[in-house]
């Protein structure tokens, strides 16, 4: 045995017993850890009450909620946004003063609504943005100017809000009338539906309008009190009632080819969120905005389909005479308005410049689409009937 093992009966060494003394006291340590009960350190959720301008059967407002949904999984509850239908606590129309004034937090509605406060701000939804779609519009919003451009709106009417863009719409339909639009002439002292700077487009092609919001339309045609209205899409206005009131709806328009939906925080509310969940609701927006446009696809057109196979709506494409009278009309509405609105003509030329340049380029790259659904579908499927 070499010299300072320690051989049984022996007694231990100095060194020994201080490493065992060590030992012993790191394991008595861990054990009181395992021992000790865990403190819970609960957070109590921010809470915040919206309100959609949407009736709660419209598929716009299962679109907020999807929003919402989105922001309450992805904070793990540390906000939680509820969102209420139009009408809930204020009408339609009054979802931008609401959110302002903090009687609610925030909401989902559509700029267009806010056309009467300033009538730049419905540039974003209305009219035929020089050719682009709703997502080109939100390109121009987030790369080209235009989110700033906004604000300046927004603060110059007072509007004590911040403001996220998402959900690009297809084109809107011309609307549902008792019969086929067969030329320019037929609007002529029509009673009306329609919201934003198409209220002026209409007008102007002497239709009498009325802005009413989503959940009046029907109702009113229904009572005699419209001629004829447009809302949105296929799915909405089958949920909101449009096959019971009228059989024909005249495909395509440039009365508002670009719309998309807005989502609105109070101000002072949302600058009082913690960093983390700005960002967390920034990037739900914008997952929001690309699930709600899948969504749409699939939805629109399962809708579009079964109208016409179980309601017996006829679908008319828009005769191209009635699309060049609204682009002539167009440009006589938009240099009226920004002779005397400087934000209006500021706002204009932006959104003018970057479509001649994103236009360009989408139009060479894209390939033609009908050429392609001819090819596999035209037997099948024939196109909308002309008027």
């Amino acid at each position: 045995m070499k010299k300072g093992d320690n051989a049984k009966g022996s007694k231990p060494t100095t060194q020994s017993m201080a490493d065992r003394r060590k030992f012993l006291g790191g394991a008595a340590a861990g054990t009181a850890a395992l021992a000790a009960p865990m403190i819970a350190t609960a957070q109590t959720p921010t809470r915040m009450r919206f309100q959609s301008t949407w009736p709660s059967k419209d598929i716009f407002h299962e679109y907020a909620l999807d929003f919402a949904k989105k922001v309450n999984d992805m904070t793990g509850g540390e906000l939680r946004i509820e969102v209420l239908p139009a009408g809930a606590v204020v009408p339609a129309f009054g979802l931008l003063d609401a959110v302002s004034k903090g009687t609610l937090d925030g909401g989902h509605g559509v700029m267009g609504y806010n056309y009467g406060k300033q009538a730049a701000i419905a540039l974003w939804t209305s009219g035929p943005a020089y050719g682009m779609d709703a997502n080109m519009v939100l390109a121009w919003h987030k790369y080209g100017g235009g989110k700033e451009l906004l604000a300046e709106l927004y603060n110059g009417i007072g509007a004590n809000i911040v403001s996220f863009l998402t959900g690009p719409m297809p084109t809107q339909p011309l609307g549902w009338f008792k019969k086929p639009v067969s030329k320019v002439e037929d609007l002529k002292g029509m009673k009306f539906r329609t919201n934003g700077l198409a209220i002026d487009l209409f007008t102007a092609m002497g239709a009498a309008v009325n802005a009413l919001p989503g959940g009046e339309i029907v109702p009113a045609m229904d009572r005699g009190l419209l001629d004829g209205a447009e809302f949105n899409n296929a799915s909405s206005d089958r949920l909101l009632g449009f096959p019971d009131v009228s059989k024909v709806c005249m495909l395509q328009s440039f009365h508002q080819s670009s719309e998309q939906f807005e989502i609105t925080f109070n101000k002072p509310k949302y600058n009082a969120l913690p960093a983390k969940l700005k960002s967390i609701i920034e990037n739900a927006v914008e997952a929001s905005s690309s699930d709600m446009a899948w969504k749409a696809v699939d939805r629109y057109s399962k809708d579009y389909r079964d109208m016409q196979a179980q309601q017996g709506v006829k679908f008319y494409k828009t005769p191209d005479a009635v699309l060049q009278a609204q682009l002539r009309v167009w440009d006589e509405v938009v240099a009226k308005k920004g002779a005397t609105n400087p934000l209006f003509k500021k706002v204009e030329a932006s959104m003018r410049a970057f479509a001649e340049r994103a236009m360009k380029w989408d139009m060479d790259t894209n390939n033609p689409r009908r050429m392609a659904y001819n090819h596999y579908f035209a037997r099948k499927a024939p196109a909308p009937a002309k008027a």
